[in-house]
């Protein structure tokens, strides 16, 4: 098997141009030939280069529309023969096959054109068919052949040539043909996911992801735990389209845990003033109020202990108050839509604070996937944009809630949506004041949420826990009263759960007991 191999002949035919001048100008410098189709060609000719149209290799003009231009056999006889096989080179010789040692190729740029939004018509115009053909046919060949599907990538093969006197090794063609292949497959998966889109197939009989290396991570959720994060380029503001202005590199946790933050507050788009306070993707603590900086000290009071090394998702521009406020304790993250120059000045003196600004807030009703691995296989569903309105609710109860409890029911409601299960959310005045989440029982999460505000009052020095006139929100039923009579010792006046339980009877008639207020969704929101 060959090691080095040099490049004596290059076909060239991309839709992203950045660089190719540069890199074609260095490629004849070592004499190799290039060969090159329509605008690419054009180019390249204009900049004074000597070029061949691939159309002269094939000796069939392109066609179509240039859906027919390089899917010939002395086109992929070029790339495919083995140098070192005899018949091999006599089917070249006899039918005037050239070899092809060097492929630069990129693909149409489908993914963009569907995420600007385009018909349907121009979107199947900008699906590749000759770009993926080529680029398998030279990936399959590596051993002589080698393939360059990305921009990024122009420089190294550069240095390739200079370092081995206009040849490539074997490790670089391997690792070029494994992006190749990489990036048509990740190509074909995004056609294949706008096609069901486009025909409204949920479960087409083969279902694919593919993603963009962003940045390979020191390690996954634990440091035995290799990882990476990549980007899916559907441009969902969050973590991946991010700017970082400060602070080391995100680990896998931090990425994690923001994106779970900045979901919750993408709740409160268009609304008031929102902090959410996340740790180990759960929320300690939710609050809205006059302005960011309230809504900050809200939110962290309701679970000081757990906010520590915590990430703070903001619905707003960050202003400097509440980074002053922010930085009073160690905190991993703070992720808003925008800073000021007065935050990031604050935050400056804070090295291992990251923060991340977006540009928006992602839709929370947007439709999308969501997946997670099983053994053998993996199981896909909808993102969780299920979203009410307080006309949706039916009140289960003899009193109906008051104005100000259906305010603080609603609140909880969006919140439970973003707490593990079993979830449960104890709200007062638009802020968390307890959250229980993750719980084998719903009974221990509605104990666990009571007990946490008990202590955050022991700890700020109030009379009582602020869950005493508070509402409670469960993601999925009651199936006992005796969550519900729990969250009435511990103060709660009223309550928003889906109902469905058989014993949905006892547990309203349990309410109507000790005057509770109660509304059924109708709709749940397990998180596991």
């Amino acid at each position: 098997m060959p090691n080095l191999v040099p490049i004596g002949r290059a076909l060239i035919s991309v839709s992203d141009k950045t660089g190719l001048l540069d890199l074609a100008r260095a490629l004849a410098g070592y004499g190799v030939e290039l060969i090159s189709t329509g605008g690419t060609s054009g180019m390249l000719r204009a900049a004074g280069l000597a070029v061949r149209d691939v159309s002269e290799v094939t000796g069939f003009p392109e066609m179509m529309d240039g859906r027919v231009k390089t899917l010939h056999p002395n086109v992929h006889g070029g790339l495919l023969a083995l140098r070192d096989d005899d018949e091999h080179l006599v089917a070249m010789a006899a039918h005037g096959i050239e070899p092809i040692d060097l492929l630069i190729v990129n693909l149409y740029p489908f993914e963009q054109t569907v995420a600007n939004g385009a018909d349907h018509a121009t979107c199947i115009e900008n699906i590749d068919i000759g770009g993926p053909a080529m680029i398998r046919a030279a990936s399959k060949n590596h051993r002589f052949v080698t393939v360059i599907t990305d921009p990024m990538d122009y420089d190294t093969l550069l240095g390739q040539l200079k370092a081995n006197d206009g040849a490539t090794t074997m490790a670089f063609r391997q690792k070029m043909a494994l992006t190749a292949y990489s990036r048509t497959a990740a190509y074909d998966t995004a056609v294949s996911t706008w096609l069901a889109g486009e025909i409204k197939e949920s479960t087409p009989r083969y279902r694919s992801f593919a993603g963009k290396l962003a940045q390979p991570l020191r390690y996954g959720e634990n440091p035995h735990q290799s990882a990476a994060f990549y980007t899916d380029g559907s441009r969902r503001p969050g973590v991946a389209t991010a700017r970082q202005w400060q602070g080391k590199e995100l680990s896998y946790n931090n990425i994690n845990d923001t994106d779970a933050a900045f979901e919750l507050v993408a709740e409160f788009a268009g609304g008031a003033p929102a902090c959410g306070i996340i740790k180990h993707a759960n929320p300690c603590g939710v609050a809205t109020a006059a302005t960011l900086t309230e809504a900050y000290q809200r939110a962290y009071h309701c679970d000081q202990t757990s906010a520590f090394g915590g990430i703070v998702a903001l619905n707003q521009v960050l202003d400097g108050a509440t980074a002053e406020e922010i930085v009073k304790i160690f905190t991993e993250v703070v992720i808003a839509p925008d800073a000021t120059d007065e935050a990031k000045a604050v935050f400056a003196g804070k090295k291992n604070l990251r923060l991340l600004t977006t540009g928006a807030l992602p839709d929370p009703k947007a439709k999308g996937l969501a997946f997670k691995q099983v053994a053998g296989g993996f199981l896909v569903q909808d993102r969780d944009a299920g979203a009410l309105a307080a006309s949706d609710l039916k009140v289960v109860t003899k009193r109906a809630p008051s104005d100000a409890e259906m305010r603080d029911l609603m609140f909880a409601w969006t919140v439970a949506k973003h707490v593990k299960s079993n979830a449960i959310i104890y709200v007062k005045e638009g802020a968390t004041v307890g959250v229980g989440a993750g719980q084998m029982s719903r009974v221990d999460s509605t104990r666990i949420a009571a007990r946490k505000a008990q202590d955050m009052a022991e700890a700020l020095g109030l009379p009582g826990p602020l869950t005493k006139g508070s509402v409670v929100a469960s993601d999925a039923f009651f199936p006992f009263a005796d969550g519900l009579i729990t969250a009435a010792e511990a103060g709660a006046t009223a309550i928003i759960q889906p109902g469905g339980s058989m014993r949905d009877d006892e547990v309203i008639a349990a309410a109507d007991e000790r005057g509770l207020a109660m509304v059924f969704t109708g709709m749940r929101h397990f998180r596991h």
